[in-house]
Formats: C-alpha cells, structure tokens, sequence
C-alpha cells in the first residue's frame, strides 16, 4: 500500500473507497485524474478502467498506471456488456450530462452495483441563498449562474425518486459535507449526495 496513493485521494473520496468491495472490477465513469481508481488499485486490490473525455487528465491517468479510455459519456456505454463490472462508479458527473436517466440505467446495466454522487442542492446554505433570491455559489457549487458546467440541479430526495422510477434499488446513501458522512438528515445537511444501487430484478 502506498503512502503517496492514500494522500491523493480526498476524504470524500475515501469514504466513497469504502463502498466498493475488495479486488472488485471497477469502472470510473468520468474518472478526471485518476486518483480515485489508483487508490482503489493499491489499497483494494481492485482492477478495471476508468473513462474519461479531457486529454490533460487522460496524460495523468496514463502516468498513474491507471487504465483508461476516451469516451464521451453523452454517448453511452455500448461498448461495454451487461454487467461486466462489480462496481461502476459515476462520481460528480450526473450534473454535466443531458442524458442524465440513461446514464444512471447504463450504470446500473453495466455494473452489479452503482455508486454515484453529486452535488445536493436542497444543502441549507443553497436554500438561504435561493430565499435571498441569488443563486448559491459555494465549494461544492463553485461558479456563478453564468458559467456553470453545471447543466443538472438536484437533491438527495430527488434521487430517491428517480431511483424508484426507474425500479433501481437504494442499497446504501447518505451525505457528504466538509469529509465526513452525514446519515441524518443529509438533503438539509449534505453538501453532496451518495448513492450506492443495484438494477431492479
């Protein structure tokens, strides 16, 4: 286990690592610089790929020894069968696709189980600042209105709506604010929401 690997990846991160079952095949659905699946690498002995569309960040992949691909995620996972990964991973991605329901179908075809997070915009400092009529502008949602990569807004009870219409299965969620879980109450509480499901039978 390397000291360097653990040092790369951010509490949240870490705490994401735990969901995902030792020497699982992963998939790393927007993996950016590939620290996340290093770690799970070196630490869980986990194998797989991640996948990712920016060339910069596909150079640091590459030198990590990450295996990666360069897909554009707008255009699914066809390339991949039905579940041939433990694990797909979606990670602070579901908010920039404007296939937003297919994806999370794909993720849930393509993997036993999906994990997925993003950003919970019912977190109390984004309602205060909606009350005050501004959009919010915090860590976790760090641009203005105008420049957003943002194209998707949603909630931690958003999710469990989406999930239930689309007869995927809630194994685990909760929050995540300022590196550490957040269980009760985390559409009030939670900067960023996680899931971890599995397909329907």
């Amino acid at each position: 286990m390397s000291s360097t690997a653990i040092l790369q990846v951010t509490p949240e991160q870490a705490l994401i690592a735990e969901l995902v079952p030792a020497g699982a095949r992963v998939l790393d659905l927007g993996c950016g610089n590939g620290a996340l699946l290093d770690y799970l690498q070196q630490v869980k002995g986990c194998s797989g790929y991640g996948v990712e569309i920016d060339d910069d960040k596909l150079l640091v992949c590459a030198g990590r020894g990450v295996n990666v691909l360069q897909l554009n995620l707008e255009d699914g996972l066809a390339l991949f069968e039905d579940r041939s990964f433990d694990v797909v991973l979606q990670l602070q991605t579901l908010q920039h696709l404007r296939n937003t329901e297919k994806m999370l179908l794909e993720t849930a075809r393509v993997g036993r189980i999906g994990i997925v997070s993003f950003p919970n915009f019912a977190h109390w400092p984004n309602r205060w600042s909606v009350l005050r009529g501004r959009m919010p502008v915090t860590r976790t949602l760090p641009y203005e209105w105008y420049d957003t990569p943002n194209i998707r807004v949603g909630t931690h009870a958003d999710f469990e709506v989406l999930a239930r219409r689309n007869g995927l299965n809630i194994l685990d969620s909760f929050g995540l604010q300022a590196g550490r879980a957040v269980r009760r109450w985390p559409n009030l509480l939670a900067s960023v929401a996680v899931f971890s499901f599995e397909g329907g039978v």
